[in-house]
């Protein structure tokens, strides 16, 4: 009976494609062979890729994701329709260059200006990747030198804006084990024209009363992106609430330091700032690259420390919003986080009105705990409109 309540809004139909595709997903090799069938010389013959490309679209791309503004415009009206709000993610990623980042600029501009055609606000976040309007290399570069700058702070960037601490003495620092050079005057003219582009997505955000949530990146780039996000919020938020949310990765050892000082200094400077708590995407990676550097990783020892940071960091930013203060997007798939969450918000009083705190999921992934926390939202109205 639980379960059917969950999914009382979802058609039998779609329930069966979705079920078939998730244990697709899940067997083992599926994304291996998926890789060898799209590099093979049969996506070479425009009939066997056609069908290809269609199985595809047909099941995993239309179950994840959607290929324009008209599929995700039927989308975000089915979650509103079945109690749920979207956050568009238009996935653009690693430009390389200053013309790819004015295209997909572009392109952000257009997503954000796209939630102008609800009537009522069934879109609740615009997803941006800085890695789309900054090529990559340039982080890097920022990143190391926003470093050594932690490391020294005699160094002089006289490009550097405003911005809330990105580091801790836990923080990894070991991708800069030497001074790096200052940035050239043609690097300092496409940081300029990076954040040019973050400035104008964030002045059409706050034109249309949508927030920016900042993806996170491996900590290769993430000083810069911190550094981009932490500037950006302090010069553009709506009154008393934010209007962009850095992510912070609980995975990493640093993830509760960096929140609460960066949480500090924005309650300092009378800056209100959002958060979004996720567990983390780059596991792998930054295992292997400390490893290959003989240094300890800065990624929790055990998925154990990981939950448990997750929720410590969930837990701080929901007693910073009972106080009055603060904002947070808690993303996760996680069936327990999510319970210890609503159930902490519901003992400090948190109502379901207050918009500082909201839970997130990809579409697709986690459906059960989506409409588990829609469902105790409402049954928490409905006690409250008929308790005797």
């Amino acid at each position: 009976m639980i379960t059917r309540s969950f999914f009382s809004s979802v058609s039998t139909r779609k329930l069966i494609r979705s079920t078939v595709t998730l244990h697709l997903a899940a067997m083992e090799g599926m994304v291996d062979l998926g890789s060898t069938v799209m590099n093979s010389r049969l996506m070479k013959s425009s009939i066997p890729r056609k069908m290809v490309l269609e199985s595809i679209e047909r099941t995993f791309y239309d179950h994840f994701c959607g290929e324009n503004f008209g599929e995700a415009d039927k989308t975000v009206k089915k979650l509103w329709d079945s109690g749920l709000r979207a956050m568009l993610d238009y996935g653009l990623e690693n430009a390389l260059d200053n013309a790819a980042c004015d295209r997909n600029l572009d392109e952000f501009i257009l997503t954000i200006d796209s939630t102008k055609l609800f009537a009522t606000s069934p879109v609740s976040f615009i997803v941006v990747k800085v890695t789309a309007i900054c090529p990559p290399g340039l982080l890097r570069r920022v990143s190391a030198l926003l470093r050594w700058e932690y490391k020294d702070n005699s160094l002089h960037l006289p490009w550097k804006l405003k911005s809330f601490p990105i580091f801790v003495d836990s923080s990894p620092l070991y991708h800069t084990l030497e001074k790096p050079e200052p940035l050239t005057p043609d690097e300092e003219r496409d940081l300029e024209l990076a954040y040019n582009r973050l400035i104008k997505i964030c002045e059409r955000s706050k034109q249309a009363n949508v927030p920016l949530l900042i993806d996170a990146e491996d900590t290769l780039i993430q000083p810069a992106i911190d550094y981009f996000t932490y500037s950006a919020a302090i010069k553009y938020h709506r009154d008393d609430s934010p209007l962009i949310f850095n992510t912070i990765q609980a995975y990493l050892k640093d993830a509760r330091e960096r929140l609460v000082i960066a949480k500090k200094a924005a309650d300092e400077m009378g800056v209100p700032i959002g958060f979004k708590l996720v567990r983390g995407a780059y596991m792998s990676s930054e295992k292997r690259f400390a490893l290959s550097l003989g240094v300890n990783s800065p990624i929790h020892d055990s998925i154990e420390d990981t939950h448990a940071c997750y929720d410590d960091c969930a837990a701080f930013m929901l007693e910073e919003i009972a106080k009055g203060s603060g904002s947070v997007v808690l993303a996760t798939h996680n069936l327990e986080s999510g319970k210890f969450a609503a159930a902490k918000a519901v003992d400090l009083g948190i109502k379901k009105e207050n918009q500082n705190l909201q839970f997130a999921q990809l579409y697709g992934m986690a459906e059960a705990l989506s409409f588990g926390l829609r469902n105790a939202v409402l049954r928490k109205e409905l006690m409250r409109r008929f308790r005797p």
